[in-house]
């Protein structure tokens, strides 16, 4: 079992790397080639594709294993990342970047089987939170090699090493987890999952509660590396130094939240998490200072109500449903491309009547406020 926790904590960080360097590119990698408006609609299309895949996620299971999909899709990213890296027609690259969303979404939900056999129900916070801190470590460490590969290179070449990861973490899956038991995955229907979810309420709530996180990555995703230089004016240096330090409350704080959720419930520190992210969210439009560390400190802040939310939303779902239900797994999962549908549809035709690109952020911090709403609401699960 603790051999098995190993296993999952470094194909975590190894699998953590290419997404973290990819992340907070993709948007301007894909405005080399459209327009800012057109990269949100990018985004949506790829969102829609995967959450459609992923409504087959059980039968995939079922038919071939969790392993075997986790490493198929793992060489299809690999493969994806090659096709970004080579490709200079729009719209191979369009489509390699969906095909990229939809496999690391695949993979993510993989992830969580792995992790929910392998994991004590009683320590659930506790692992994940650690698991979640070893991903984390990763995206610190990736913001550091990106930035000097943008300038000492490009954008292709982030994907190029992104890609290299990827057959690492596809070796990783085909033969240290070969031992791994298939669960007996139930296959529930769609309109029976959305039944469970309008039934229990409070799981109900914590989905909402994770998609408003997911919403709000998306839009700081898709947004804060445009603003910051585009309108701000920072380098690409030093915007990677921003976003290390910005990440690092995802690193320290995700494992003793963890821990202590398994002893005093999460709804305490989910209130916590959305007060700050969204106090300090609301300050971003209001600064407008070229200031390499007065950014880096309000963008850390923002990540320290993050990183609370992350990992007791995480912690609370887990606690509720079981790993064979396949369905309500990735069901909870879409909240990911959900969240890359609904934040440029309400970004982009915002952008055509506020009068600053930076009252974007106005808006993200009332949709935090929904979130914080839904959690008084909620009731703690031990």
């Amino acid at each position: 079992m603790k051999g098995h926790r190993k296993i999952i904590y470094l194909t975590g960080f190894l699998f953590s790397i290419p997404i973290a360097l990819t992340s907070y590119i993709n948007s301007s990698y894909l405005g080399k080639y459209l327009s800012q408006s057109y990269v949100g609609i990018v985004y949506i299309v790829a969102s829609l594709a995967t959450i459609l895949s992923l409504l087959y996620m059980d039968k995939l299971l079922t038919r071939f294993g969790n392993r075997k999909v986790a490493t198929f899709f793992s060489l299809l990213l690999f493969v994806a990342f090659l096709f970004l890296y080579f490709a200079r027609g729009e719209f191979t690259i369009l489509f390699a970047f969906i095909v990229h969303f939809i496999a690391l979404n695949f993979i993510i939900a993989a992830l969580d089987i792995f992790m929910e056999d392998f994991s004590g129900r009683s320590s659930i916070g506790g692992f994940r939170g650690l698991y979640l801190t070893v991903g984390n470590s990763a995206w610190v460490l990736a913001q550091l090699i990106s930035s000097s590969i943008i300038e000492k290179s490009s954008y292709e070449g982030i994907y190029l090493l992104a890609g290299l990861f990827m057959i690492l973490v596809a070796v990783i899956f085909s033969r240290l987890l070969r031992d791994f038991k298939d669960p007996q995955y139930r296959k529930i229907p769609v309109f029976q999952t959305f039944e469970f979810f309008a039934k229990n309420k409070h799981v109900s709530k914590i989905y909402l509660i994770n998609l408003i996180l997911k919403f709000f990555f998306a839009w700081m995703i898709i947004y804060t590396p445009i603003y910051l230089h585009e309108y701000i004016g920072f380098g690409w240096d030093k915007i990677g130094i921003i976003f290390t330090f910005m990440l690092l409350p995802f690193v320290i704080l995700t494992y003793p939240l963890g821990k202590l959720s398994d002893r005093i419930g999460e709804k305490k520190m989910l209130i916590f998490g959305f007060f700050i992210c969204t106090i300090f969210t609301l300050i971003i439009p209001l600064v407008g200072l070229k200031e390499i560390w007065l950014w880096a400190a309000l963008l850390f802040a923002t990540r320290v109500g993050a990183a609370t939310i992350e990992v007791m939303s995480e912690s609370y779902f887990f606690k509720s449903v079981p790993e064979e239900d396949a369905e309500e797994l990735a069901f909870f999962r879409n909240t990911a491309p959900l969240s890359f549908i609904l934040a440029p549809l309400l970004a982009t035709p915002l952008l055509l009547v506020l009068p600053a690109f930076q009252y974007l952020f106005f808006v993200l911090g009332a949709v935090l406020l929904v979130g914080l709403w839904i959690t008084l609401r909620l009731r703690d699960v031990r």
